[in-house]
């Protein structure tokens, strides 16, 4: 499948190069893990000045070029003559103006994370200690149709919660620092979810840690440096 191909911009600096390969290379990981398919799934990046670089609509995640990274606004409107952004932006624009501390977005479909979320599993459930720590719950956005204007919408109230979260029948949406961060929460979403999907084959059900076990976990956080949000910890929309 051929890529356009055309020249990066003169103007974008050092900051937005050194992005642009970033978001190609996460792209690429995400693909090789098998989290994307085809032109699935999207990954942004804000810039110092307040822009955003987005992959663009239509192509393959796996073989982006820097040259193929879509520059918007805050509107999710193309700056210049360049690539156009995916047609689920109104993700990334969601995440940002919401959480002013977010460097970085990434949406894609794990497997079994997607998986779960079609047969009605809540990954809100405290079940594996690293997450508990970490990631915390993962919560649930209702359904929303891909590509529509209202598909951000589905997520405004929990991006303001938690770092993570699943799109019911869909993907999972993933904030970060930075590009490393978003993509690792990615990474511990389906990992978490690959378990829960094994103990469900092995016994056919979960049940959660219990409740004094899982504060004692909680209680680690700040001694281990972990400042994300984290709904296990803050109880909200719980």
């Amino acid at each position: 499948m051929s890529q356009p191909a055309s020249p990066l911009p003169q103007d974008g600096g050092s900051e937005q190069t050194r992005l642009r390969k970033a978001i190609c290379r996460i792209s690429a990981l995400a693909y090789e893990r098998g989290f994307t398919s085809g032109s699935e799934g999207n990954v942004s990046a804000k810039l110092s000045d307040g822009t955003l670089l987005v992959t663009p609509a239509a192509l393959m995640k796996g073989f982006l070029e820097p040259h193929h990274i879509a520059h918007v606004d805050m509107q999710g409107q193309a700056l210049g003559d360049g690539p156009q952004p995916s047609s689920e932006v109104g993700i990334h624009l969601v995440a940002y103006q919401e959480r002013p501390d977010v460097g970085a977005v990434c949406h894609a479909h794990p497997p079994h994370a997607v998986a779960l979320t079609v047969a009605g599993v809540d990954l809100q459930m405290p079940i594996i200690p690293e997450a508990v720590v970490t990631i915390g719950g993962i919560p649930t956005a209702p359904f929303g149709i891909p590509g529509t204007e209202d598909l951000g919408e589905t997520i405004r109230d929990i991006v303001r919660c938690s770092d993570t979260m699943v799109m019911k029948n869909h993907g999972s949406v993933t904030l970060g620092s930075n590009l490393i961060d978003a993509y690792k929460k990615l990474d511990m979403v389906e990992h978490t979810a690959h378990i829960l999907w094994l103990a469900h084959v092995v016994r056919g059900g979960l049940e959660p840690l219990p409740p004094e076990d899982v504060q004692r976990l909680l209680a680690t956080r700040r001694e281990l440096g972990f400042t994300n949000r984290n709904t296990l910890e803050n109880r909200c929309g719980l």
